[in-house]
């Protein structure tokens, strides 16, 4: 394990051992921060996507310029 895993482990580890409303405070933090609710919303973006098929990146450029 390295070290920013561990940080993240030991993170996760206090926060489960919060109370409820202890808990509630922490998460509102982090939903009125805006550069996390950006970095949740790529990877929540990542995983909902991640089945779909791959493409190269030149079909998807020509695309996106036979659309203009």
């Amino acid at each position: 394990m390295n070290a920013e895993t561990a940080k993240g482990e030991i993170f996760l580890t206090a926060y489960r051992s919060l109370k409820k409303k202890e808990r509630e405070a922490v998460k509102g933090v982090f939903l009125n921060d805006k550069e996390f609710l950006e970095d949740l919303r790529d990877i929540l973006l990542i995983e909902q996507r991640k089945h779909e098929p791959r493409r190269p990146l030149r079909v998807i450029l020509k695309e996106l310029q036979t659309k203009k």
